[in-house]
């Protein structure tokens, strides 16, 4: 049998034990190490730190939006697809949509860009769920999402990107 691999039962060559095992026939056992001890639990405090920072690095985010309007040129650089081709890109008008939504016109932010406002609204529910987990002790959630979700997700920003970009689109369009 040559060029084929051969699989060796290790328990039936006495010669042949996995790295690390001492012989059989050693007089020296080793015996089996107990189990750590469970992690002491943590603090509230120390439990809201991590979603409250990310709260805090959002609504930062957020505020500086908010105070440095976007519909000002000179602010913030133009969209790189759009200069170069004219194309309206999923994010194309995400800045007005959160300079609008943090100013409490919602209907000014979807107009600016609805795909983003959803995007708010999704991250703002999530952050509530792991405050709330967090406060109570509980896990952290996950977001587990399979390959089919993805490509959904990605089959509509491109839809969004065709129609905006379309003129019977032009509302979606900032």
């Amino acid at each position: 049998m040559t060029g084929e691999n051969q699989l060796v039962d290790a328990s039936r060559t006495p010669d042949v034990l996995p790295p690390g095992t001492p012989p059989a026939d050693s007089a020296h056992q080793v015996p089996p190490a107990p189990p750590a001890p469970p992690a002491p639990p943590r603090s509230r405090a120390r439990r809201l730190a991590v979603p409250a920072s990310y709260l805090a690095g959002a609504v930062a985010a957020f505020a500086y939006v908010g105070t440095v309007d976007p519909n000002e040129p000179g602010h913030y650089p133009v969209c790189p697809l759009f200069r170069l081709t004219g194309i309206l890109c999923p994010g194309c008008g995400g800045l007005r949509s959160a300079h609008a939504f943090a100013h409490g016109d919602l209907v000014t932010a979807l107009g600016a860009n609805a795909l983003a406002v959803t995007g708010y609204f999704l991250f703002a529910g999530f952050m509530i769920l792991w405050l709330v987990r967090a406060f109570r002790g509980g896990p952290v959630p996950r977001i587990v999402m399979r390959a089919p979700y993805w490509w959904g997700l990605g089959a509509l920003a491109l839809v969004f990107v065709v129609v905006r970009n379309l003129s019977f689109g032009s509302m979606l369009a900032p």
